[in-house]
């Protein structure tokens, strides 16, 4: 463990230098295609057996040793979000309206550290290691696309391993835990169609503005009432849409959510009785309302064995780091497709720094990291995956 350490940290300037290339080339997801050449470059000057072109951009790698042994896949995301960077570092965006504003250029990185540490160890391994880089993390389906060309076949991994630098906490900090780390996530809209007609006028309308105010109001009981306090859920409403002019009843209205839950039975509770208070209520006030539920990914659920060996690993590597087993957010990965099939472990890195001004939240237009997180994260994830090889 002491060797992986000291091999990361003289890995950290190339690791740097990595993530602020990235960075300064930030790509869409199904979009990554130079990202996803340095990634197929470095692999193959690696003697990794490299495939391309998996889900359109992604790269699967494998590091055979040749060995007995489990099959450890370990998966690292590679798309940047359509944000406008406003940071003024040398290594900024370079493509107007596109910025690395989650941390997936760090985790490119941070994967290929553990592909060259990995390599330099493979007399130390036995069995395979897995590399998945992931195109289109956020929100738009890539894991589910590799999962159906394949990626987790041929050989099939045993375990799974994924991590997030997290500007919640600050270098020194990693969220190791089992069971429920992410929510799973939904997207719903609801159209409601009324009666239009002069704003002067409204007893001769279904006003389906009103209907929306209250379909809003009322979906708020859900959590307070219908959700049991030993649970938890959220539902935000994230955008509004109805009419043009000050003086006319609009014809319809539309309201864009998002729900978030642990749990498939907290989840079909909620999305039940979003369903009913919305198209009841829009009845009750003359309206039709019509829901469409759109599934993000499911809850991001780790497997107790793996994650006390990830834990046993990261403090044997990095002693001086504070482990919070407690971390839990409200967010959603779609890693949880992978850990739904594979057990395995996603776990959080701090990487913020208060004191360099490196603070802000994920997807933010001025979101960067202390990069000491970079090597930390190598040394973690390279010892965890050497933990677990040799766990049965």
């Amino acid at each position: 463990m002491e060797a992986l350490r000291q091999d990361a940290q003289r890995l950290a300037p190339e690791l740097v230098a990595v993530r602020r290339d990235l960075h300064r080339h930030p790509e869409l997801g199904f979009q990554e295609v130079r990202t996803a050449g340095v990634v197929a470059k470095t692999l193959t000057g690696l003697g990794l057996e490299v495939t391309t072109g998996v889900a359109k951009t992604g790269v699967v790698a494998l590091l055979e040793t040749g060995k007995p042994g489990p099959t450890i896949l370990v998966r690292f995301d590679m798309d940047a979000l359509p944000i406008q960077e406003q940071n003024t570092v040398d290594y900024a965006s370079q493509t107007p309206g596109v910025m690395h504003a989650c941390g997936h250029d760090a985790h490119v990185a941070i994967g290929l550290g553990v592909a060259r540490l990995l390599s330099a160890h493979r007399e130390e391994l036995r069995g395979r290691v897995k590399f998945m880089f992931q195109p289109a993390e956020e929100g738009l389906g890539g894991a589910e696309k590799m999962i159906q060309e394949g990626v987790l076949e041929n050989p099939r991994p045993d375990y799974a391993l994924s991590m997030h630098v997290w500007n919640e906490k600050p270098v020194g900090w990693v969220g190791i835990k089992s069971g429920a780390l992410m929510a799973g996530a939904d997207s719903f809209r609801i159209l409601i169609e009324g009666k239009g007609g002069h704003g002067a006028i409204p007893h001769q309308t279904a006003d389906p503005v009103y209907a929306m105010a209250q379909i809003i109001t009322a979906l708020q009981s859900i959590v307070s009432r219908n959700v049991s306090p030993l649970e938890t859920a959220v539902i935000s409403v994230g955008s509004v849409r109805a009419g043009e002019a000050h003086n006319i009843i609009p014809q319809t209205a539309e309201i864009l959510g998002t729900v978030r839950t642990y749990s498939d039975e907290v989840r079909e509770l909620v999305l039940n009785r979003l369903c009913t208070i919305a198209e009841g209520v829009a009845q009750s006030l003359g309206c039709r309302a019509t829901v469409k539920i759109n599934d993000v990914t499911p809850a991001v659920i780790n497997d107790k064995k793996v994650a006390q060996i990830v834990q046993s690993a990261a403090a044997k590597v990095l002693p001086e780091m504070t482990n919070d087993t407690s971390c839990q957010t409200m967010a959603s990965e779609d890693m949880a497709y992978v850990l739904r099939e594979i057990p395995g472990c996603y776990f959080f890195v701090g990487s913020a720094n208060p004191e360099k001004g490196l603070s802000f939240a994920h997807h933010h237009p001025r979101f960067d990291i202390d990069e000491e997180v970079l090597w930390r994260s190598v040394a973690i994830m390279s010892a965890a995956v050497m933990e677990l090889v040799w766990s049965e």
